[in-house]
């Protein structure tokens, strides 16, 4: 894996932000946005094999990755220094993997949650925007093109993907139907940041991941 900082050039950090257009976007567009943020993460860390390793954001710069026995699944906010990402170290590892991309992308959004996300639908700001870090987490571990080439070469069931991916099966599941790959129902839903500088993650019994399509 490529390792990038700041030497040379933009961070990746602002690359990605600088795929977010200075206006206010619909839910659809900011998943679209998600997505394409997704891909060219990959592609700034020089990701072509799977599983995708974690190190895609821990070796980043001014970001410090924690482990300990939080109450949620992870939290994210910046200390003065460096952006630290906390994840739950009781849980699976592929419980960990996920909510470390999805409190990435919050890091990705801050500051820009209400143009990102207004809500709708019987959904708040807060609740797209964790729908959209659940979503980038998902297009980032099994990206569309390469979770569709799995499929294709036989890997079609969510335990034998999940293994392949190193995610949970419901990741897998959820996933499939946002690419078009099963008519699985995905539930949408979620809890809200508690600060404007600190973002939760709830434990796998309340979080949902969001559908979109493909």
């Amino acid at each position: 894996m490529k390792r990038y900082d700041v030497a040379e050039g933009r961070s990746v950090l602002s690359r990605l932000r600088a795929l977010r257009p200075a206006r206010r976007t619909t839910f659809s567009e900011s998943l679209r946005i998600a997505e394409l943020q997704a891909t060219r993460l990959l592609s700034l860390t020089g990701v072509e094999d799977f599983p995708v390793p974690n190190e895609i954001i821990s070796e980043l710069p001014r970001i410090k990755v924690v482990t300990e026995p939080i109450p949620t699944s992870g939290l994210s906010f910046w200390d003065g220094q460096q952006w630290i990402i906390s994840l739950n170290r009781l849980e699976p590892w592929t419980r960990q993997r996920f909510t470390l991309l999805h409190e990435y992308k919050h890091i990705v959004d801050h500051g820009h949650v209400a143009d990102l996300y207004p809500g709708g639908r019987g959904r708040t700001s807060v609740q797209q925007a964790e729908q959209a870090a659940d979503f980038f987490a998902g297009c980032v571990l099994m990206p569309r093109r390469h979770l569709k080439a799995a499929y294709g070469r036989g890997l079609q069931t969510p335990a034998v993907l999940a293994d392949y991916f190193e995610v949970s099966e419901r990741a897998v599941t959820v996933r499939l139907a946002q690419t078009g790959l099963s008519t699985a129902t995905v539930r949408c839903g979620g809890p809200g940041a508690r600060s404007a500088r600190r973002y939760y993650r709830t434990t796998a019994t309340t979080t949902s991941l969001v559908g979109t399509p493909a």
